[in-house]
């Protein structure tokens, strides 16, 4: 039987019930529920006997104090995704998976932002403060003005940073903090919720950016209850393929910008690199465009990104022919396979498909249809693009090739490294300098393509 003022919390979702189950009804996982003993709300206070309730005051809209400006770190790619600097008195939460980088970026942000003039400090509660002293070094960061500390108890972490004034903070990770005012365990969803109501409530009220790394699960999703992020300002995250050099940073909550630009890092033995042309890391420049390669001009955030396409379509050995794709959505794949099949002519149904994304860049891009249509068209026919040609459009269910946003942008971009020649729906760009091939209908590509005819 449960103890006075115990519930059972899910420590895989945060639900919260009344009494024990052997599994949760909210997220369906299985012996997650964990008996906790609810307690008074962190900073709420028994009232006075006698004493009267304090009223609510309301405010306006107007306000006639400017508003604070934004602390600029030094990582012109870190602050373009926060939307062009860290806001003061904002909370943001930094997840991502082991061994990504997130401790090695936000200490090259706080080592960078410290160098330009602002009070930071570095709160580990999984390394010792020699550990990070080792990262810095190696990083060339040892003389940077950075205080740092390592400690994990909510109370000691908030009557260190009320002692000094500080501009931007870094908490890592939420996961390893723990409140004395809970009985739970550190990483619990009740801690984890109670630690960064605490942290987010400081932010506010003393001016202090505070970044807070999340921990993620084996499914890609942060770890803890998901109250977290609705607290927070901002939600990054940090990702990165094994094998790859390149991380790329996004937004996917951003309460002071938007949330579709992307930060764009390389990996290497003395920490992480900003890239200022991701096209440049994304494409092979080298020899000739085989059968089968078709480069995208894209659109991430507010930049123009190219990217190769990669397709392979080749005779099934087993009776069930595969479709493999890699950086692209496999229900889109599915559905330009059946325009494909459908509109174009082409048959797949004996064949094995094999899509791939160059780089290990994740598209989600609309204007992305064409670019892989004509990949797998190229590689079912046989025959190479020009090794000059980019590819963008949105293809429809009836075979028609649609414009897309920005398409001057994304010529622009291919005209700097080099490309001359776009295949892509009729629209404004058709007055650029580009030898474009217009095409109304996914079957007119095809059908160019087969032909290899590009006037």
């Amino acid at each position: 039987m449960a103890r006075d003022g115990a519930t059972y919390v899910c420590q895989s979702c945060g639900a919260v019930h009344a009494k024990w189950a052997g599994q949760c009804v909210a997220c369906g996982a299985w012996n997650s529920l964990v008996e906790e003993v609810q307690s008074r709300p962190p900073g709420a206070l028994a009232p006075a006997k006698g004493a009267k309730a304090r009223g609510l005051t309301f405010e306006t809209l107007l306000s006639e104090a400017p508003a604070p400006p934004r602390i600029t770190t030094g990582v012109e790619e870190f602050d373009r995704v926060c939307g062009g600097g860290v806001v003061p008195g904002s909370a943001i939460l930094l997840s991502g998976d082991p061994g990504v980088g997130k401790s090695t970026l936000l200490l090259q942000v706080c080592a960078t932002a410290a160098a330009n003039g602002s009070r930071c400090a570095y709160i580990s509660g999984e390394e010792a403060i020699e550990q990070i002293r080792g990262r810095a070094a190696r990083m060339g960061l040892a003389h940077a003005p950075v205080k740092l500390a390592a400690e994990t108890a909510v109370r000691d972490i908030l009557d260190g940073l009320k002692r000094e004034a500080f501009d931007l903070v870094v908490v890592d990770s939420i996961q390893t903090l723990w409140s004395d005012a809970h009985e739970a365990g550190p990483g619990s969803v009740t801690q984890v919720r109670a630690a960064a109501g605490e942290l987010v409530r400081l932010a506010k009220k003393r001016g202090i950016a505070i970044v807070m790394v999340g921990h993620v699960t084996k499914d890609g999703q942060i770890a803890g209850p998901r109250v977290v992020e609705h607290m927070v300002d901002a939600v990054l995250s940090f990702e990165g393929e094994r094998g790859y050099p390149f991380r790329i940073l996004r937004a996917a909550k951003n309460r002071f910008g938007a949330t579709d630009e992307i930060g764009v890092f390389e990996m290497g033995d003395a920490g992480l690199r900003e890239v200022k042309n991701p096209s440049a890391l994304f494409l092979n420049e080298g020899g000739e465009r085989a059968a089968g390669a078709a480069v995208f001009a894209g659109i991430e955030g507010s930049r123009p990104v190219l990217v190769e396409f990669q397709a392979l379509v080749a005779p099934s050995a087993y009776g069930t022919p595969r479709r493999a794709v890699v950086g692209w959505d496999s229900g889109r794949l599915a559905m330009v396979l059946a325009v494909l099949e459908s509109r174009c002519g082409l048959g797949f149904g004996a064949r094995d498909v094999y899509l791939n994304v160059a780089g290990g860049l994740r598209i989600s891009e609309p204007a992305a249809d064409l670019a892989a249509a004509a990949a797998l068209a190229s590689s079912a026919l046989d025959v190479a693009l020009p090794q000059d040609c980019v590819v963008f459009g949105e293809v429809s269910l009836s075979g028609e090739v649609r414009p897309v946003s920005r398409m001057e942008s994304r010529l622009k971009e291919a005209a700097k490294l080099g490309f001359g020649r776009a295949l892509a729906p009729a629209g404004p760009a058709e007055a650029s300098p580009f030898a474009m091939t217009s095409v109304a209908r996914l079957a007119d590509a095809v059908r160019r393509i087969g032909e290899d005819v590009w006037d």
